[in-house]
């Protein structure tokens, strides 16, 4: 089954490559879809979150976050060097800003996989990043990948099922909306829009 897309608009052929945000609720796939993007196109620069989050069974530091202590995070907030940042299930997640400028200014495609409201933030500080909604095929299927993960207790997976509803509501205020019902065909699509051959 294709992936379906809504509101697509090619950029025009001359224009640099913009910051492409990926954001929908947790448990959607945002992180499959993005490791078989980039084990397909390498070259899309995809940024690494700091977090206060402790590492998940085979997460590195430097690869899938920056793990920082609170009081690391406070300082970053405090020194303007985090283009987004929100908290989330109890922990606080950030983009670094100036490893995202630079890849800009080096005319790479720069991709962040962020949730809503670090989507916002973007959309205020760069206006012409591109926002990509990815929805579920369902709600039923969204529950069922949130629940089989196994890896969080139910009172956190309550939190997450809670902020989807918020989050699945908020599609309008994205450019484009991919639905995953194929990680390959959304990645593809995705590659698309961020004009990557």
């Amino acid at each position: 089954m294709a992936a379906t897309s809504r509101g697509t608009t090619p950029a025009p052929p001359d224009a640099r490559p913009r910051l492409t945000v990926l954001s929908g609720p947790s448990g959607v796939g945002k992180s499959t879809v993005v490791a078989h993007m980039r084990k397909v196109h390498p070259e899309v620069w995809l940024s690494v979150s700091a977090t206060t989050r402790k590492p998940r069974p085979g997460e590195r530091h430097g690869v899938q976050y920056f793990f920082v202590s609170d009081e690391e995070f406070d300082k970053l907030v405090a020194n303007g060097e985090l283009l987004e940042w929100a908290e989330f299930a109890g922990n606080r997640y950030g983009t670094p800003r100036a490893a995202v400028s630079e890849r800009l200014e080096a005319g790479e495609p720069v991709l962040l996989e962020i949730d809503l409201q670090g989507a916002r933030q973007v959309k205020e500080s760069l206006a012409d990043s591109q926002l990509v909604f990815l929805a579920p095929p369902s709600w039923d299927e969204l529950v069922r990948r949130l629940t089989g993960r196994g890896t969080e207790s139910s009172e956190v997976i309550e939190r997450r099922l809670a902020a989807a509803k918020i989050e699945l509501a908020a599609e309008a205020e994205f450019d484009t909306t991919l639905v995953n019902t194929s990680v390959e065909d959304v990645a593809r699509e995705l590659l698309a829009l961020m004009e990557v051959v």
